[in-house]
């Protein structure tokens, strides 16, 4: 598990922190839609100032190319954000020089600050040297609470980490918390449902798992192309048939690490994929040439949920089936709402990540019932494939 200094570990009365925060939110028409990445930082904001400190917030959204883009601005962001913290946030004109200056220099004490989009300067994704040491010189301390943007070797998330007294936020400590409590210091049987369209995709995370679990469990198309190197015909399904020899290696590396890969046995299958399309439920076996796997079947959840039940942690990333389109959800909410369930009871620690995930767990009603549920979709990946995270790195060498 990383070791990093936390707000506890800094002493921040009278001082100015700048927090790092995942703000990439939803707009539409100049309004934010989805206010779940500000709510989120709220602890470690409202914790900051009851310690006393000026809080400057720091976020990207979008992709500007380096350059300011009108319709990029994190001024709608601003407003939002002073609904949901429940108190006034300013918004500079830009996130260094004099206007950003000017503004850290006026933030009454109480009240927050948000500078305008990071990624308007190219030296943020570039990590410039001199790009960082302009924000530095905005702020006393470092707080990093964007597990999201860990894993960029950017200027706010990298570089400032190395110029201040640096630390990580509530939610950054409650993320790594988390995912070190499922991969690397886990209680076992430690379990891993991986789904999503394609194999070759997650083939750095499947590598990782196969070594760190006790039970595999592979849904979505991925499952397809396990079955086809299997041997199994599954018709006309979405199948990466090159990647036969892969998968083979996958499952000879698992058998020898005591990982067991758990495969559907039976599917919702269909000729085409929309919502209400007509369909039927056949067993793995018996797949028509002209219909797609689209979801597990009522036994393969059924099983699922019972071998889980055996488990004390399970780390999920990637549906089991085409969620987007009922009734090939069923799969995966059945799945999803007994594993909440083993939550709630104190059976299973349950973390689960990645975009597709967390939208495929709302669709079931199942995210506020898992132990803890990461909206930081590449590096949410990127650790789960067991790779060091820049940002994670940074904080922990400021120790």
């Amino acid at each position: 598990m990383p070791s990093f200094k936390t707000i506890d570990d800094l002493q921040v009365s009278g001082k100015t922190a700048l927090v790092r925060v995942d703000y990439n939110v939803p707009l539409r028409d100049g309004r934010v839609t989805d206010t779940t990445r500000i709510a989120r930082s709220k602890p470690t904001i409202d914790d900051l100032i009851e310690r006393g400190a000026k809080v400057v917030l720091l976020a990207h959204f979008g992709r500007p190319k380096g350059e300011p883009n009108t319709a990029m601005s994190l001024r709608p962001v601003a407003g939002a954000a002073g609904e949901v913290l429940d108190r006034p946030v300013a918004f500079a004109e830009d996130c260094i020089g004099p206007a950003a200056e000017t503004a850290v220099e006026q933030l009454a004490s109480g009240n927050v600050l948000l500078l305008e989009n990071l990624r308007f300067h190219a030296g943020e994704e570039a990590n410039d040297p001199a790009f960082a040491d302009s924000l530095a010189r905005l702020g006393d301390v470092y707080i990093d609470d964007a597990f999201s943007a860990a894993h960029r070797a950017h200027a706010s998330v990298e570089g400032l980490a190395r110029r201040l007294p640096a630390a990580a936020g509530r939610l950054m400590q409650q993320e790594l918390d988390a995912l070190g409590r499922t991969l690397e210091n886990p209680e076992r049987p430690v379990a891993a449902i991986v789904g999503g369209a394609k194999v070759s995709t997650k083939l750095d995370l499947l590598g990782n798992l196969v070594g760190k679990v006790q039970l595999l469990i592979v849904g979505g198309g991925m499952a397809n192309t396990f079955l086809h190197a299997l041997g199994v015909d599954v018709g006309a399904s979405l199948c990466e048939a090159e990647m036969s020899a892969t998968v083979g290696d996958i499952v000879r590396t698992a058998k020898a690490q005591d990982c067991d890969i758990l495969l559907p046995t039976d599917a919702l299958v269909a000729k085409k994929l929309a919502a209400n399309a007509p369909y039927d439920t056949v067993s793995i076996k018996n797949v028509p040439a002209d219909q797609m796997i689209l979801d597990v079947g009522p036994a393969t959840a059924d099983h699922i949920v019972k071998r889980l039940a055996d488990c004390k942690t399970l780390v999920w990333n990637g549906p089991l089936g085409a969620f987007e389109f009922p009734p090939f959800d069923s799969g995966t909410n059945a799945v999803a709402k007994a594993v909440a369930d083993y939550s709630e009871q104190g059976r299973l620690l349950t973390v689960a990540g990645g975009g597709d995930t967390v939208a495929a767990l709302a669709n079931a009603q199942a995210v506020e019932r898992f132990s803890y549920v990461s909206t930081a979709g590449g590096a949410f990946l990127e650790w789960l494939e067991g790779k060091m995270l820049p940002g994670v790195k940074a904080l922990e060498d400021a120790l």
